[in-house]
């Protein structure tokens, strides 16, 4: 499966296409396989988010797993950028456990582009699956300009 990297202020980002769309995001991504053009197209979004002149990714994405997990996923997509939601408020509107959603943000295999880091605990600032932990979060978040909902 092909890889392209991207350097951000983020740290280097491994976006990953398999069949015709984005599949996986991975942190300390390399360059594997030739660049397709929907990888092309990635990397210049990805650095567009990086450069604050992109809030929304427009790419062909699949989420393996679950149901509920491409559930989670797809709400998690629904969150606009500079924004958070908690996971009981996904939890209510997908009438799963606010545990499962909290599950289901940890499985994300796109984050990112799949902004998991704008779903926040009922009393503020969770963990975070991606390399950095809660810190790479709160980086996101103020790149978004939501850092003033984690004061």
């Amino acid at each position: 499966m092909p890889m392209i990297a991207v350097d951000t202020q983020f740290g280097r980002l491994g976006i990953v296409e398999e069949e015709g769309a984005i599949t996986q995001l991975v942190w300390d991504g390399e360059d594997q396989g030739e660049a397709t053009p929907l990888l092309t197209e990635a990397a210049k979004q990805m650095a567009a988010y990086d450069n604050g002149k992109l809030e929304t990714f427009d790419l062909p994405l699949r989420v393996e797993g679950s149901q509920m997990q491409r559930d989670v996923c797809d709400a998690m997509l629904a969150i606009p950028f500079g924004y958070t939601r908690t996971y009981g408020e996904l939890a209510k509107d997908l009438g799963y456990s606010a545990q499962s959603v909290g599950q289901g943000c940890g499985g994300n295999p796109i984050p990112v582009i799949i902004p998991c880091h704008r779903v926040m605990g009922a009393r503020g600032l969770t963990g975070f699956s991606g390399k950095g932990g809660v810190e790479m979060k709160v980086a996101l978040l103020r790149h978004e300009g939501a850092a003033g909902l984690l004061i």
